[in-house]
């Protein structure tokens, strides 16, 4: 029964009451006929108006039970009964000072119940016994009894209905009206008397309970996909927000998730962290039992060789997956084609349907492998039985590694140059150095084996061998510009056109300057001019030289850098075991430590300047040995000796003098003689 029916009867009550008040109110125990008939009339009225405000309060049908309409039709039976009876002994007596006070103007506007006691307390059970027992701030079931694009009614089987959002229930749009819900009272009667409901709350409260049973049985339970997420979607299940993993929506590669956004499916508890309340559940694993019993018996009747025709599933960099019609294969990217390709996406396409040759399969592991090109003939059957070793073909590079290029001549059909085979040059490059994927080139045929499907080809061979007439362009003697290539200790390697390469030795490089490394001399990649002088045509080397370029200057050295001759140095170069003395004319020779001293005793330094004696010259080792200290010893040595000749002379014209005078030598000329060798000795002392 409604809010508005009780408030009917109610006030019915009460007006009974009133005209059922204590005859101690009046003051009088007779009434006269005019009292009479306005007590007559008085219950006559009150039906009146009770019958025309009951309209008014009257509530929709749907929500009345049978026990109601049952007591609202006694009481008003009752009540006509009662209002038909002549009341005699009621009076109204005039208000006077004494009784105004005493007098309970409360009760004058409430109607004197007709009712017993018990007849009331009979009336009051039946009419509880239609409503519930509802408390505040718990879970109920309800009855959907009528619903509109916003809102849904709900009967809990209280005195007045709830009314719950329908955006509560977007996770089952199959709601209609009948269905049986689950609801939070959350409030009785809110300010505008509404019985407030939530089925959110509802389903939070018992969610948990529900997915973890879910779990256990194994139960399949619907959820609302509310939106997209890193690696998946977000599922509305019982009101949690449960995670469903990209790889768990479908058995299929999923390109476009936003596809399953806002839609209800079904799905399976596959997991909870209860310490996080997380919850995983795969829409995957409803289908995947059924999948895998299809592919027992598709695989059950699977044999290599079959052909099927099935559907690309997904590609990727290694191959092609292919549905079968549930159970997959693969594709290897080297089964597609007898070309080479460089990603499965040049042959197919996604959804694309096509037919493949089963080539493996595995029972235990489920592993199916296909192909594709194995239905058409190998390209190498086809080729043409008239080319042979020595013939010219034409052809695309397709692959580019360091040993080598592998040329495509016909679809499928593929060649290997060598790096060895591109170039006459002897220095081995990479195969980068002379071609790029992509070119086109033209080889000849040095290798033909068609039964194990291999063909060598080469560049060079379409070109001059230069060894074959070097004899002519390189001539001994001739001279050339030549590339430096590398180094060694002995010597540089140079290039004097490709695939003519020749050795300068250490000692060929200059006439005159000591050369310890050809790093001194020259770099790689400078160009440097040769004369040949030797040609091994087996080996492919030629001798070269670079001083030869200029007449031996070691013939005219010879004249000039005689032994003793003096000549000015500068000294470039000090160490341990002597210097290095640059001489005129471009050339150096060499003085050791004691040939270094000088006479001052001083020590000599790099850019000094000296004169220098050779005491020794070797034309054949092109070495001149050099001396300082020679220059002012033998200046010296010199100069005594001419002392020494002076001194001798003197005393041996003395000595004649008195060899003359001999024979005339008296006393007296003795001691004259006696005097002057004195004077001599002395004189000869002085000097020393």
């Amino acid at each position: 029964m409604t809010k508005e029916k009780k408030e009917q009867v109610d006030e019915k009550e009460v007006t009974q009451e009133v005209n059922a008040q204590p005859e101690e109110v009046t003051n009088k125990n007779e009434t006269t006929p005019t009292e009479e008939k306005k007590e007559t009339e008085e219950p006559k009225m009150e039906e009146a108006v009770e019958t025309e405000t009951e309209p008014e309060t009257k509530v929709e049908a749907e929500a009345e039970t049978e026990p109601e309409a049952k007591a609202e039709a006694e009481e008003e039976t009752e009540e006509k009964e009662t209002a038909s009876k002549p009341k005699e002994k009621e009076e109204i007596a005039e208000p006077t000072a004494e009784t105004d006070e005493d007098f309970d103007w409360d009760a004058l506007d409430s109607p004197k119940s007709s009712l017993s006691a018990k007849k009331r307390e009979e009336l009051e059970n039946l009419y509880n016994n239609t409503l519930s027992s509802i408390q505040e701030k718990e879970v109920v079931e309800g009855e959907v009894i009528s619903m509109n694009k916003r809102e849904v009614v709900v009967n809990i089987g209280y005195k007045s209905d709830g009314i719950v959002s329908l955006n509560e229930f977007r996770y089952n749009p199959d709601l209609k009206v009948g269905d049986k819900v689950e609801v939070y009272v959350e409030s009785l009667e809110d300010k505008k008397g509404q019985l407030t409901l939530s089925h959110k709350k509802a389903r939070a409260l018992r969610s948990w309970d529900r997915v973890n049973e879910a779990m256990e049985k194994d139960e399949i339970i619907k959820g609302y996909i509310k939106c997209r997420t890193k690696g998946g979607m977000i599922v509305d299940v019982f009101g949690i927000e449960a995670f469903l993993p990209g790889s768990q929506i479908d058995v299929k590669p999923i390109r476009d998730y936003d596809v399953f956004v806002n839609k209800t499916m079904e799905f399976k508890v596959v997991k909870i962290n209860h310490e996080f309340r997380n919850v995983v559940v795969s829409h995957k694993a409803l289908i995947e039992a059924e999948l895998e019993q299809q592919k027992k018996e598709i695989i059950s009747k699977l044999e290599k060789g079959q052909v099927l025709e099935g559907t690309v599933k997904n590609i990727t960099s290694y191959g092609v997956f292919i549905d079968l019609g549930g159970v997959d294969g693969l594709i290897h990217i080297t089964d597609l084609s007898w070309g080479r390709i460089t990603h499965p996406n040049e042959i197919v396409e996604l959804d694309q349907k096509i037919n493949v040759v089963i080539l493996d399969f595995d029972d235990d592991k489920k592993r199916i492998a296909l192909g594709l090109k194995q239905l058409t003939p190998h390209p190498w059957d086809n080729l043409d039985v008239e080319l042979k070793v020595g013939d010219t073909v034409k052809g695309k590079v397709v692959v580019l590694a360091d040993y080598g290029a592998f040329v495509e001549i016909a679809p499928g059909v593929e060649g290997l140059i060598h790096v060895s085979e591109m170039s006459w040059s002897q220095h081995l490059r990479s195969a980068q150095d002379f071609l790029a994927v992509g070119d086109e080139v033209e080889a000849q045929i040095l290798t033909l084996d068609r039964e194990e499907r291999k063909m060598s080809l080469g560049i060079k061979q379409l070109h001059e061998d230069p060894w074959d007439k070097i004899d002519e362009i390189y001539s001994v003697g001739s001279k050339h510009k030549a590339k430096v290539r590398n180094f060694t200790n002995f010597g540089v390697f140079v290039e004097i056109s490709e695939g003519v390469d020749g050795l300068i030795h250490i000692s060929d490089l200059s006439w005159t300057k000591k050369i310890k490394h050809p790093s001194e001399f020259t770099s790689i990649g400078a160009e440097i001019e040769v004369v040949v002088l030797d040609i091994d045509k087996d080996n492919r080397r030629l001798s070269l030289g670079h001083k030869q370029l200029e007449e031996n200057p070691w013939d005219v050295f010879e004249t000039i850098f005689t032994v003793d001759s003096i000549h000015e140095g500068t000294v470039v170069e000090l160490f341990d075991k002597g210097a290095v003395i640059a001489l005129p004319y471009g050339v150096e020779g060499f003085a050791t430590p004691r040939h270094l001293t000088r006479e001052d005793k001083e020590p000599v330094k790099v850019d000094d300047k000296l004169p220098f004696k050779v005491i020794e010259f070797s034309k054949t080792a092109k070495r001149i040995i050099l001396s300082h200290s020679r220059v002012w010893e033998d200046v010296k040595r010199a100069e005594e000796k001419d002392s020494k000749k002076s001194q001798a002379g003197k005393t041996a014209k003395a000595v004649k003098s008195v060899n003359e005078n001999v024979e005339k030598t008296t006393l007296g000329d003795i001691s004259d003689l006696a005097a002057l060798k004195t004077k001599m000795e002395k004189a000869e002392k002085g000097k020393k």
